[in-house]
């Protein structure tokens, strides 16, 4: 049994699929089992009750554990749980010790190896999906405004994570493993929002805006923190001369290439229409 958190985000969501596909047993945790909208051959349950009988393996997204990982090791190695995969993140790779995207990751993993279970640590960069934070602007007309247009970076498809994981529980090649996963091309912000405005077949343009303005903007939505958007906003920076470098390893774990951003635009393109 596969008992994946964050069931109904988007990575979850795709992994649960693929993992039945495989013919794998999942139980899938969710906030509301009621409008979790998973596949019937899923066992769905709420996430407050945790159960991990029967479980031989754990999907572990950070997101679900932001306050910490309380109890959930012990518990699941004293109920057999013998591998987990962690949604870690490609910021874990930044040596600013101010980086608190890096600073958390980074005690995630360093919990997950002490717990004595076999891990993978998936380190995605950039989401694709962070892209639906334009959705309003996209969709009423208005400029998606951002600062540092040049800046560029390789938006991964939640779906080429969820391969990869599903990939680190179906087979013991990525036991130990840290793979860095990218999208298939470098891209500026101006370009993706272009290319979400030919899929969906509406105007869509980019603005840019000052760093200062930026962060104003930032700061005044509920999930961000001081601290989190100035490190948002200092990658962005580095990101205008620096290299992109694009990740070979979601092509070489699933066996065919990452898909490009004008797929996952092609996917999502009712989110913005």
């Amino acid at each position: 049994m596969i008992l994946v958190t964050g069931s109904t985000g988007n990575v979850g969501r795709h992994l649960v699929g693929e993992l039945l596909c495989a013919g794998a047993r999942v139980r899938a945790l969710t906030r509301d089992p009621a409008t979790a909208r998973l596949p019937g051959e899923a066992e769905v349950v709420p996430f407050d009750a945790m159960p991990l009988d029967g479980v031989t393996s754990l999907f572990v997204n950070p997101a679900a554990f932001w306050n910490g990982l309380g109890d959930l090791l012990p518990r699941a190695a004293d109920a057999g749980v013998r591998r987990v995969v962690l949604l870690s993140s490609a910021a874990a790779l930044d040596s600013d010790p101010g980086n608190v995207l890096a600073a958390r990751h980074l005690e995630f993993e360093q919990a997950i190896e002490d717990a004595g279970v076999e891990w993978t640590f998936l380190r995605p960069g950039e989401f694709a999906t962070n892209a639906l934070a334009w959705r309003d602007e996209i969709r009423s007309g208005a400029p998606v405004r951002g600062p540092y247009p040049q800046a560029r970076s390789a938006p991964i498809h939640e779906r080429d994570i969820a391969a990869v994981a599903a990939r680190a529980f179906l087979s013991d090649g990525l036991v130990g493993a840290k793979p860095v996963l990218t999208g298939p091309e470098a891209l500026t912000h101006p370009e993706m929002v272009r290319i979400i405005g030919v899929a969906a077949g509406i105007p869509a343009r980019f603005e840019e805006i000052s760093p200062e303005e930026a962060r104003e903007q930032m700061l005044s939505r509920p999930y961000m923190r001081e601290g989190l958007v100035d490190v948002l906003l200092r990658l962005r920076a580095e990101a205008v001369d620096g290299p992109v470098e694009i990740s070979p390893e979601v092509e070489r774990i699933t066996g065919r290439p990452g898909r490009t951003f004008a797929e996952w635009a092609a996917d999502h393109a009712t989110d913005f229409a």
